[in-house]
Parts: C-alpha cells; sequence; structure tokens
C-alpha cells in the first residue's frame, strides 16, 4: 500500500546579514545551511493499516505527510502509495486518497457546508447514488444534519472537523491522512471523532496515517507507531513495545487488611503511602508473581493491582530525555 525508502527531504535555509554592510554582503554572498526535516527514513504501511506517526514540532511528521499526499516533492528516495508516485499523476493520484489537516479546511468558507460537499461530488465525480449513500452514513456517524445549512464560517472547530472528515471522505479513499484530527476539541468532540475514524477504518478497511500531539488518540486508535525526531525515524512497531521498551517503572498498588510492619519487598520500593494502602514501583523486568507471593507470605492482603505507565508519560519522557537515540 505506502512503501517508503530512503526518503529525504532537505531545505536550503538563506542567513541574512544585518549589520552595516548588510545589504551589499547579502548581495555579493548567499550564505546558507541545509535543514534535513526528513532524513533518509524508510517504512512499509500495508492495506487498512491504522498507524501513528509521532514526534515532537519540527521532527519532520509534517513533512513526510506533505511528500506521501504529494504536496512536496522529495530531494531523493523512493516513495510509492497505492501504485501512485504522488506528485506525478496528480488528479489519479488524490482520488485515491483523502486528508484532513486540523489547522485548514477543505470547505469553502462562504458556502452552506452541503454544498461544500456537492461541489466535491463533482470535483471527484463521484455517482449520484454513491455520494447519497455515504451522505446518510455520514449524516448519522458524525451528526451533520445540525449544521448543513450553515456556511463554514460560522461553524465550530468541533463541526467543522466532523464535516472536513465527511468531505474527506465521500469519495472512498482508499487512504486517509490525518494531521491532528482533534487539536483543541473537548472531550465529547474528541471521543465522537475517535469512534468515528476507528469505525470507517474497521468498515471499509481504509488505511489511516496518523499525526497527533494527543497520546489519547494514538492509544485509543493505533496499535503501530512510527517515532520520528530531527527528520530521521527513530522507533518503529507495536505501541505496546514502545511502551514495554521505554515505560519505566510499573506500580503495585497493594490494600492490606491490618497496617503492615517491619514491610521490606526486594526489587521494588515504596513511592506512597495512605493507610493500609501503599504503592510500590518496580522495574520492568521484575515478575510480579515474585512480588505477589513475598507479599502474600507474610501479610494479609485485601486487594492489589498492578498499573502501566501511562502512553503519554512514556512519549514525554522519549521526547525529553531522547531515549531513543540513548
Amino acid at each position: 500500500m505506502i512503501q517508503v525508502e530512503n526518503l529525504c527531504k532537505h531545505f536550503e535555509i538563506r542567513h541574512r546579514h544585518k549589520n552595516s554592510w548588510a545589504v551589499l554582503r547579502n548581495f555579493l554572498k548567499r550564505d546558507s545551511s541545509t535543514l534535513k526535516a526528513v532524513d533518509d527514513i524508510s517504512f512499509s504501511i500495508q492495506k487498512g493499516e491504522m498507524v501513528g506517526y509521532l514526534g515532537p514540532n519540527g521532527a519532520g511528521k509534517s513533512t513526510t505527510l506533505k511528500m506521501l499526499t504529494g504536496l512536496l516533492v522529495p530531494t531523493s528516495g523512493r516513495l510509492e502509495v497505492n501504485g501512485f508516485v504522488p506528485w506525478q499523476s496528480r488528479q489519479k493520484y488524490v482520488a485515491q486518497i483523502g486528508a484532513v489537516f486540523g489547522q485548514r479546511s477543505s470547505l469553502w468558507w462562504d458556502l452552506p457546508t452541503i454544498e461544500s460537499l456537492e461541489l466535491l461530488q463533482h470535483i471527484y465525480k463521484i455517482p449520484t447514488a454513491r455520494f447519497s449513500s455515504n451522505l446518510e452514513m455520514f449524516k448519522k456517524l458524525l451528526d451533520l444534519d445540525e449544521f448543513l445549512q450553515s456556511p463554514a464560517r460560522s461553524l465550530s472547530l468541533g463541526q467543522r472537523m466532523r464535516a472536513d472528515l465527511c468531505a474527506a471522505l465521500m469519495h472512498d479513499p482508499a487512504i486517509l491522512f490525518l494531521d491532528e484530527p482533534t487539536i483543541g476539541l473537548d472531550v465529547v468532540a474528541k471521543q465522537r471523532i475517535r469512534e468515528f475514524i476507528q469505525q470507517i477504518n474497521q468498515d471499509r478497511g481504509t488505511t489511516i496515517i496518523l499525526t497527533t500531539h494527543d497520546m489519547a488518540d494514538v492509544q485509543k486508535l493505533c496499535t503501530r507507531a512510527m517515532m520520528i525526531d530531527h527528520g530521521k525515524l527513530l522507533f518503529d512497531g507495536a505501541l505496546s513495545d514502545l511502551q514495554n521498551r521505554f515505560g519505566g517503572q510499573r506500580r503495585l498498588i497493594v490494600d492490606f487488611e491490618e497496617p503492615p510492619t517491619q514491610l521490606k519487598l526486594a526489587n521494588a520500593t515504596i513511592i506512597s503511602q495512605e493507610a493500609l494502602r501503599i504503592t510500590f514501583a518496580f522495574a520492568r523486568e521484575t515478575r510480579v508473581a515474585e512480588l505477589i507471593s513475598a507479599l502474600t507470605r507474610d501479610h494479609a492482603i485485601r486487594d492489589l493491582r498492578v498499573e502501566e505507565p501511562e502512553i503519554e508519560a512514556t512519549i514525554r519522557a522519549i521526547y525529553e530525555g531522547n531515549l531513543l537515540s540513548a
């Protein structure tokens, strides 16, 4: 479905002098440096996959998506999406994909939303029966009826995002590119968008690439994650593997029947204690069964549970500590 080999996108950044001779120096000498926005990355994505593409601001996520959608031409490398080279045969290629960029809209600003969708029907040459069928489905899934007659400029952020998702999928694209689709939305709107994305992926087998800073999006939608930083692809694998490798310590929360005395537990550290509840932290390689066996041998236990570190905390630790390149 998507094949990327040794993909690079470099930008030349021109530096302008600002001293007293700046105008003359800028005219006579062009000082510049090269920004490697995407630097020799390779990956493949199969049909029907939903992949989270992660990285801090400026890592190269949006540049990659712009090359995948054909908006930018790579400096070097090979890129093929669903049998097409994105920046070639543009008209045929865009009929195969859908894209939603959280900060931009594909709707016409002053037109009622329904008229924007009808214009897209003509642009993509969508048969009337298929257009009507898709519109009815999306109206139910995204609750569009309340604002279909309203112009895009009057829509709330959540309404506009739902309308943009509808617009991106009216022509049944094989691949959907989502760049920050839930940015700025409230909790209810985010959940509605996530449920819709998940249903489209499951029911239609649509391949989806999702970039986001909201780790809840990734955790609830994706099983695979790719992480990019400074243009380099640093991780590509199961989301669970990312957490297992870089997730830090796990927690064992224990409720005792009575206050424990002389409580010592090998390979675990007490990080909090409140009445009869004690929370231990332990390394991922430590066997939970051994900790529980040691506790139940010497103490009466009312209840216990093991907690994994939150994926958001894992990603934040990677960004801040550069753990992937270590």
